[in-house]
C-alpha cells in the first residue's frame, strides 16, 4: 500500500516480488485513516488512479498481482475495469464498509480513544457485509466475464464461501471468521465444501438446501401426525386445543392397524451418487443466469404467503408485520389464535422473514387475478 506515487509503487512491488512472493495485492482500498493520507481508499476510488496504479506495478514485476477493491463506491464495476485495463491479473472483492460502530448512551462513542473519548469512522468486516459483496461480485462477474475474483467479505461458512462460488469467484478468502475462532476453521471449510459439492450428484436429495433436509411437518421440534380426524379441525397446540388434539391422537393409537400402517423397522437410508460429482470449476458463476435488472423480473408470476397451521405456534408474528408494515392481508382467530391469509397479499414475504418456524410459512403461487389495493380512492378526502 503506497500513496498515489509511481516511484513508490515499483519500488514496494519490485522489493516483494525479489522476496520470494508468488502474488501480491494491491491494497487501494483500506479505510483506515489511509483516505487522510493519501492511501488505501483514497487511491482505489478514482478509476483513473486505480488504472495507473495498476499499470505501474505491471510494468515492475513479472508475478500476478490482484488489486483489492472498496465498496465505498458508487460504481465498483468502473473499478474493476480499470484495474484490469491497467494490467491487473484479477481483483479482490471486497475491502471492509466504512461505518461507525456505536455509541453509548452518554453519547461517547466506541471505541472511545485517550482522554477526549474521540473516533473516527473504520472498515466494518464479516457477515454484516455479505450482501454487500455478494453485489460486487456478481455485478463485476457479469460485467467482465472470465476475470479473476477473489473474493471475501463474510465468509463464515462452506454455504457462505459456495455462494461467492456461485456469484462467479474462483477463490475465497476468510479473515473475520478466523479472528473470530481461530484458523482450523478453514479445514471445516473445505470439509464442507466437499460434502456440499457431493450431495450436489446425489438425485435423492433434490430437495435439500445444501447440508439440510427439507423440514419435516412437526410442531415444537415434534412431528405432526397425519391422522383423518384432525384434518380441518383447525385445533391449535395450546390450551383446551391440545388437550382435544391429544384425545384424537390417543383415540387413533388404540384402533387397530392394518399392516400398511403397522410400524416398521427403521432403516438408514444410503444415497449414492448417480452423476458426476461436481468440481470447483462447475459451479463458478452458476447464480449470473438468475441475476438482471428490476426490468428483468416478471410481474405476472405473483405469489402469496401459505401459513402450516400444523406447525403455527400462534405467536401472532406474521399478523402483526402484515397490519402494521404490510397490506393488512392477515387476519388472527381470536379464539384460536390460527392466522389466515387474504386475498389482499401482495407476496412481500414480510410474515416469512419474521415467522420463527422454518418453513411454516411459504410462498406459493397465487391462483387468483392480482388486484392491487392502494388505500382511499383518489376521489375520496381523508380525514386528517
Amino acid at each position: 500500500m503506497c500513496s498515489y506515487n509511481r516511484n513508490d509503487w515499483m519500488e514496494l512491488a519490485s522489493m516483494a516480488e525479489a522476496s520470494g512472493a508468488d502474488a501480491l495485492e494491491l491494497n487501494l482500498s483500506c479505510p483506515h485513516g489511509m483516505g487522510e493520507r493519501g492511501m488505501g481508499l483514497a487511491c482505489g476510488q478514482d478509476p483513473e488512479l486505480v488504472r495507473n496504479i495498476c499499470r505501474w506495478v505491471r510494468q515492475a514485476i513479472r508475478i500476478p498481482f490482484f488489486a483489492k477493491l472498496t465498496p465505498n463506491v458508487t460504481d465498483i464495476v468502473s473499478i474493476a475495469r480499470a484495474a484490469k485495463e491497467g494490467g491487473a491479473d484479477g481483483v479482490t472483492a471486497t475491502n471492509t464498509v466504512s461505518g461507525l460502530m456505536g455509541l453509548r448512551a452518554d453519547g461517547t462513542p466506541w471505541p472511545a480513544v485517550g482522554a477526549g473519548k474521540r473516533t473516527t469512522y473504520g472498515g466494518v468486516s464479516g457477515t454484516a457485509i455479505r450482501p454487500i459483496a455478494l453485489r460486487a461480485v456478481t455485478s463485476i462477474a457479469r460485467a467482465l466475464p472470465g476475470f479473476p475474483i477473489l473474493a471475501t467479505g463474510g465468509i463464515d461458512s462452506a454455504e457462505s464461501g459456495l455462494q461467492f462460488l456461485h456469484s462467479g469467484a474462483s477463490v475465497l478468502q476468510v479473515c473475520s471468521a478466523v479472528q473470530n475462532q481461530d484458523f482450523t476453521v478453514i479445514e471445516d471449510y473445505c470439509t464442507g465444501l466437499r460434502a456440499l459439492l457431493y450431495l450436489r450428484a446425489i438425485e435423492e436429495l433434490g430437495d435439500w438446501d445444501g447440508q439440510s433436509p427439507a423440514t419435516p411437518r412437526h410442531q415444537k421440534g415434534k412431528p405432526v401426525p397425519r391422522i383423518a380426524e384432525l384434518v380441518g379441525k383447525k385445533l391449535p397446540s395450546f390450551g383446551p386445543y391440545l388437550e382435544q388434539r391429544k384425545k384424537i391422537i390417543a383415540e387413533s393409537k388404540l384402533k387397530p392397524k392394518g399392516e400398511d400402517e403397522a410400524c416398521q423397522p427403521l432403516q438408514r437410508q444410503r444415497f449414492a451418487p448417480t452423476k458426476p460429482v461436481p468440481a470447483i470449476k462447475d459451479v463458478i458463476g452458476r447464480t449470473l443466469q438468475y441475476l438482471g435488472t428490476f426490468g428483468d423480473l416478471s410481474i405476472e408470476e405473483q405469489v402469496v404467503a401459505l401459513i402450516d397451521e400444523d406447525m403455527c405456534i400462534n405467536c401472532g408474528k406474521c399478523y402483526m408485520t402484515c397490519n402494521d408494515s404490510g397490506y393488512q392481508a392477515i387476519q388472527f382467530d381470536p379464539e384460536t389464535h390460527l392466522p389466515s391469509v387474504g386475498d389482499a397479499c401482495t407476496g412481500c414475504t414480510l410474515c416469512l422473514s419474521v415467522c420463527p418456524i422454518v418453513d411454516c410459512i411459504r410462498m406459493v403461487a397465487r391462483t387468483t387475478p392480482y388486484m392491487p389495493k392502494r388505500g382511499l380512492p383518489l376521489a375520496v378526502q381523508p380525514v386528517c
